[in-house]
């Protein structure tokens, strides 16, 4: 009871933390909002999906490569700055899509990278300071209401963008809903101002952090697990809504779906940050690993509105089983590594090259099979492959340590 106790009293005076829960919810919703039917959006201009692996191509390599320049800025200047920095190439980034539409592949690049900028910069900062204000008893908590914020997000977002979308002609709500995104990034800025100044000192030692996973077992699975996230979430992220989208002809029905979908997954996350206790992180990620893998066969064989919402409704259940234990497995790791507290940037930087790494594979792959194989046959097989990186995530860290002591 008085370990309980103190965890409670560590949350409840740690502002910050739900500051950034804030800033994190903000995020997600200004996404739910437009990322949902971006890449509809995108698609409905030709009906080609080498157009969409082309996009998110270039989001993910340029998200790897503000990553890095990310990391070494936050080693100079306040990671604050370049938390604002990412939300500004965001909110760039919805510009552009409203003053400019294009179907050539140039346009479909810029977009991609100013993507790509504003998610490198952003996630840098914020995983950063998610490691700074949080602790090993208070991350399970944190990343649990990070989903509840998220799945909210992912609930009202893509509901109320499929309602506006679906009642206006031409790309009229496509417009308005871009322009919500745009001022959610402004009101994120703002909320950033109540966080405390946190600079870094020293130099940017990434081969440093790299050579540590010779020496570091623990450190070595994690970075193959990001890598084994990243092979599923690459062509996962975007191929969704575009199969509901295809089957329904309606951006009310993708809204529906996300709703389903992101309701469910808001109970899931309060109930895995409230109630999964550490000693069942593995388990939870076994079971999480397990039906995300299993949920692919709705989508295989005679595809429909109905199997979509399974296969939504099945995900939603097991991404918290899975990501919130993980995350807070992963934090853990580096706050054991070696000179942690100095190459802190470094660590997180090297875990999303790997991500990145995965997801640029996974879209690659996504791309040749598209120029190689008939559609339907080609889409099968990668879900099938692609799918199983989160199978792989969970063989990566059964065998981490839990704890300084195991």
């Amino acid at each position: 009871m008085g370990i309980q106790k103190d965890v409670s009293s560590k949350i409840k005076s740690n502002k910050e933390l739900y500051t950034l829960i804030l800033i994190g919810g903000l995020y997600s919703l200004s996404t739910a909002l437009s990322n949902t039917f971006v890449n509809v959006y995108l698609w409905k201009q030709n009906e080609a999906l080498m157009d969409l692996g082309i996009y998110n191509l270039a989001v993910v390599l340029l998200q790897g490569a503000a990553f890095l320049a990310a990391g070494g800025l936050a080693k100079r200047v306040d990671r604050i700055i370049v938390l604002r920095i990412g939300v500004c190439f965001l909110a760039t980034f919805y510009l552009v899509v409203l003053m400019f539409t294009s179907t050539s592949r140039i346009y479909l690049v810029l977009i991609g990278s100013l993507l790509g900028l504003g998610y490198g910069f952003y996630w840098l900062a914020y995983n950063l300071l998610t490691f700074e204000i949080t602790e090993p008893e208070t991350r399970d908590f944190f990343n649990g209401l990070q989903g509840i914020s998220g799945s909210f997000g992912g609930m009202v977002g893509p509901f109320f963008a499929g309602y506006v979308i679906s009642s206006l002609t031409g790309d009229t709500g496509y417009l308005i809903i871009f322009g919500l995104s745009l001022s959610l990034f402004v009101v994120a800025v703002i909320c950033s101002l109540f966080l405390q100044k946190r600079a870094a000192e020293g130099k940017y030692r990434l081969r440093d952090v790299m050579m540590e996973r010779k020496q570091n077992r623990d450190w070595k699975r994690i970075t193959y697990a990001n890598y084994s996230q990243g092979l599923r979430e690459g062509v996962f992220v975007f191929i969704i809504s575009v199969f509901v989208f295809v089957e329904t002809g309606s951006e009310m029905a993708l809204g529906t779906f996300t709703l389903i979908s992101s309701g469910i997954s808001f109970l899931a996350y309060f109930l895995v940050g409230k109630y999964l206790k550490v000693k069942y992180r593995k388990t939870s990620m076994l079971v999480g690993a397990m039906l995300l893998y299993a949920a692919i066969a709705f989508l295989v064989y005679q595809v429909s509105y109905v199997k979509l919402l399974i296969f939504a409704s099945i995900i939603a259940l097991a991404y918290p089983l899975l990501f919130v234990p993980y995350m807070s497995l992963t934090y853990d790791v580096i706050g054991r590594a070696k000179e942690a507290a100095s190459y802190r940037i470094e660590y997180i930087v090297i875990r999303e090259l790997y991500l990145n790494a995965g997801r640029a594979t996974s879209i690659l792959v996504f791309m040749g099979i598209i120029l190689l194989l008939p559609e339907p046959i080609g889409i099968k097989i990668l879900l099938l492959g692609a799918g199983a990186g989160h199978v792989f995530v969970y063989f990566f860290v059964r065998k981490v340590a839990m704890g300084n002591n195991d």
